[in-house]
């Protein structure tokens, strides 16, 4: 049976706010040395589907360099390949409007049937297993779900099925139910029915799988649930980031996403750099520590990218440092995630203080405490930079008064 797989990668991850600026959700890097995209990647590759075509929208160039032939994930076989889909007439309108825009190469391709994914997710999961079950149960449509809190659903898709798991009720982001199923994103389609969707509903421009398509297919068509039970995460806001890749280091017995198992393994693309080093006067408690990183002074409960460095008698704890951000010598980083090539200067304090007012401009983003650097910023000597702040890289610090970032503060 032929399978083609469509990842979803053009969502610009507006909640992700500074780290999306440059870059497409899928593409924010993510636990260290990887992106965010490489879950789904990984799971095609250990689930053995190679037939892969990945729908891009904004920002691509990352993600494009990233994925290049698709050799880390093994999809660079003679007999099959990754190809990149870019709007070529008009944008992106819709999740099932992007598929609809490429009819033309699943026609091309001619699959038995169509495995959609989400290319922003963090989970493990076989897929052969829905397909599997797609199979057995005769199902037009086959919809991956998970089980979560009644106060979460209002971002997903939630529904209700009878004991044989066909789904009998389907609403898109409710703002109040008790139903607890929410829809992954993860759809197993045959390529006819989903087609002809596709086709008769050529008169809905922003055309959507949980807002058109599904509702509308529960009474004429088989459509089943997959209930998985793994972990499954959104890491679509700042919060949910810091959380997610900060359990990354807990202890075994806590922790839930296993990155060291042998038997399904993730894979990315990665820089050819040194091993990490550590100083002779270094500490280091639970953290994780990329290629290339060099630590010198302190790092507590937080996650190194590539080629970070902290310098002697700096102090980084809770934190998130993206590839070759440099931590001068005294400065100190508390709850904070810094974006690439950024250099925090002598002495320095980001993410300080007692002060928790809200990001004044955008409280929605930002009400935690998290502060958050964009690229390539040059932080002064000696400045202090309050919490839950907003820091762009367009951003001049050369002339903030008295060297001081309030908390709830946005600088761009």
């Amino acid at each position: 049976m032929k399978i083609l797989a469509l990842i979803l990668a053009g969502g610009r991850g507006s909640r992700l706010d500074i780290l999306s600026e440059n870059r497409v959700k899928p593409s924010v890097p993510f636990a260290g040395k990887y992106r965010i995209i490489d879950f789904t990647l990984s799971n095609c590759a250990n689930s053995h589907i190679y037939d892969i075509a990945i729908l891009t929208q904004y920002l691509p160039f990352s993600l494009n360099d990233h994925i290049g032939s698709g050799k880390p994930w093994d999809l660079d076989r003679r007999d099959t390949k990754v190809t990149l889909l870019q709007p070529h007439t008009s944008w992106y309108e819709g999740t099932a409007d992007a598929v609809r825009k490429n009819i033309h190469y699943i026609e091309q391709v001619n699959p038995d049937l169509i495995l959609i994914l989400s290319g922003d997710h963090i989970y493990k999961m076989d897929y052969r297993k829905m397909i599997q079950q797609h199979i057995e149960k005769n199902a037009v449509l086959t919809v991956g779900c998970n089980v979560i809190e009644p106060e979460e659903a209002y971002r997903f898709g939630m529904m209700a099925t009878d004991e044989e798991l066909r789904v009998k009720e389907f609403i898109e982001k409710p703002k109040q139910t008790n139903l607890t199923l929410a829809s992954m994103g993860i759809y197993v389609f045959n390529t006819k029915v989903l087609l002809n969707l596709l086709k008769t509903n050529d008169d809905i421009e922003d055309l959507d799988f949980g807002k058109h398509l599904i509702p509308s297919m529960i009474e004429e068509h088989p459509v089943y649930a997959f209930k998985f039970y793994g972990y499954w995460k959104d890491v679509g806001t700042y919060d949910s980031y810091l959380e997610t890749n900060l359990g990354l280091i807990e202890t075994v017995d806590k922790i839930q996403l296993d990155m060291y198992d042998k038997k399904w393994k993730i894979y990315t693309r990665s820089e050819e750099l040194p091993a990490v080093k550590i100083g002779s006067k270094a500490t280091i408690r639970q953290a994780l520590l990329s290629n290339g990183s060099i630590v010198a002074g302190h790092v507590e409960r937080s996650v190194l990218s590539p080629g970070v460095v902290v310098h002697p008698f700096a102090k980084v704890t809770n934190s998130i440092l993206l590839n070759d951000v440099v931590i001068m010598p005294g400065a100190i980083i508390d709850n904070c995630i810094i974006d690439k090539h950024t250099i925090i200067g002598n002495n320095a304090m980001i993410g300080f203080g007692d002060d928790f007012t809200p990001n004044v401009e955008r409280p929605d983003l930002l009400s935690n405490g998290i502060t958050v650097l964009g690229k390539s910023i040059e932080v002064p000597k000696n400045m202090v930079i309050g919490r839950n702040c907003r820091v762009f890289n367009s951003a001049d610090l050369t002339n903030i008064k008295d060297g001081i970032v309030y908390s709830g503060t946005t600088l761009k």
